[in-house]
């Protein structure tokens, strides 16, 4: 049963930063990309990122692309160290690379990926590249992307690529991002300790920032007034920053210097890479303030909503099926009353949505090493989006717990210390292995205006 009472936020003491992965890690990165490639019988890799889109080149050099676009050539030979091209700023960030700066990437300036009206006189063509790398029509040739797709000959990198490819008599070409980001076998679906520690560091900052947020939160504020409250460190972000309120609050959007009115529904996240925090709930401090028109908020909506993401963060498990969460989810919170669409629950990395292992009929089993965000969103045609819950949460196996315990025990003990909060707090009791990474996990308050006031599981 689900209550409504008097809660102090938790307090922890904040983590020191985890610094991004070292040449070692990086190195393994890209030899486990190689063996795949030799058991796919690929010769190379193209790996295509920009802004939007640089997860998996970063993942495999520690780059990522800064106003331009940038293309990793890997051969599945091991000696042949893999070629970056770039355009004319990012040439000198690529020593942000420990692989660069230790002569395991070979670089070329591609012009053609410089913004527009920017010298382009110094690079070679993109076809004499391919050609002085050995791709040729007897080469085959996996393309990563960001999204993979039921068809493998379908890629989605640049057209004018995949022509230069053509033009070099290549025709064997399959989309291979699914090496790294397929929720049950991709290489980034497997988070180290190190990646677990930095999640816990960037939800750590996502989570206390979102209680600044919304302990501003007062009507006559505006959303810039509500955000400038959340201290910002520089640290990239993995999606928009999203804050929405009052009668013309638009989905996803950021700030517009709106005002905070009474008797609306508001939403925010903040995301940095590996985390976002979201929440929803309504600009007033009890629920007599609601509009007459939402009365049953708290019994028909909200309170089902709680309940049903508890069992859902109850059933989080290394082995747990991702088809069993979608079915418990689409049982508990039927389509007709509260519209949830999109997947209950998706893995995270330094990009907000890597893919997700929740989905109707997925084959997927949970496994050590993902990064999973409790984002089950609702839609009711008549309270809106105006309850959420949206963390991070490690999934680990004994072996990775005793590495992440060794090698940053803080960061263990910060996550005991959650999992004790939501069992004798909060009332919910996750399975072995299941690690809160935020400040703000299993927290729900539906009352912005008066925060303290939190659900709970009365068993």
């Amino acid at each position: 049963m689900v209550a409504l009472i008097a809660l102090d936020w938790p307090v922890y003491d904040a983590p020191d930063f985890v610094s991004g992965p070292n040449a070692d890690e990086l190195q393994g990165n890209l030899d486990r990309a190689r063996h795949a490639m030799i058991a796919s019988e690929l010769t190379h890799l193209l790996v295509y990122a920009d802004r939007e889109h640089f997860g998996n080149l970063h993942w495999l050099t520690g780059f990522d692309p800064r106003f331009e676009e940038a293309l990793l050539i890997v051969h599945a030979d091991p000696d042949i160290a893999p070629l970056m091209l770039v355009g004319n700023e990012c040439e000198s960030y690529l020593r942000i690379s420990e692989l660069y700066r230790n002569g395991a990437i070979r670089h070329e300036r591609y012009q053609w990926f410089s913004l527009l009206d920017q010298p382009r006189e110094a690079s070679r063509d993109l076809h004499d590249i391919f050609m002085t790398e050995g791709i040729g029509g007897s080469s085959r040739i996996g393309c990563i992307g960001w999204k993979y797709y039921q068809d493998q000959s379908v890629v989605d990198i640049p057209s004018y690529i995949r022509q230069t490819l053509r033009q070099r008599a290549v025709y064997d070409i399959v989309n291979a991002t699914d090496l790294l980001m397929h929720a049950g076998y991709g290489f980034r679906s497997f988070a180290n300790e190190r990646e677990i520690a930095f999640s816990e560091y960037t939800n750590y900052l996502a989570s206390e920032g979102m209680k600044r947020l919304i302990r501003a939160a007062k009507a006559g504020a505006s959303e810039f007034d509500l955000l400038s409250q959340v201290p910002y460190n520089g640290l990239p972000q993995s999606c928009y920053w999203g804050l929405k309120t009052g009668p013309k609050r638009v989905s996803l959007s950021s700030p517009r210097g709106l005002t905070v009115e009474a008797g609306y529904p508001i939403s925010a996240n903040i995301a940095y890479w590996s985390s976002n925090c979201c929440r929803a709930g309504w600009t007033v401090a009890k629920e007599s303030d609601l509009p007459d028109r939402v009365s049953g908020y708290l019994q028909d909506f909200a309170a089902p909503y709680f309940a049903a993401s508890v069992g859902w963060l109850e059933r989080l498990s290394v082995g747990a099926s991702g088809a069993d969460l979608h079915d418990f989810i689409a049982q508990q919170l039927p389509f007709e009353a509260f519209g949830v669409y999109l997947n209950a629950g998706h893995l995270i990395h330094n990009e907000e949505w890597l893919s997700s292992p929740i989905y109707a009929g997925s084959k997927v089993t949970l496994h050590s090493g993902m990064l999973l965000q409790s984002d089950i969103i609702p839609g009711s045609k008549i309270y809106g989006s105006s309850m959420r819950m949206e963390d991070t949460f490690a999934l680990a196996d004994e072996a990775l717990l005793n590495r992440l315990e060794t090698l940053y025990p803080d960061c263990y003990r910060r996550c005991l210390a959650r999992r004790s909060y939501l069992r004798d707090g909060l009332g919910i009791h996750l399975q072995p292995g299941v690690l809160p990474l935020s400040n703000l996990a299993g927290i729900v308050n539906p009352f912005w205006f008066d925060p303290a006031q939190t659900f709970v599981m009365n068993r």
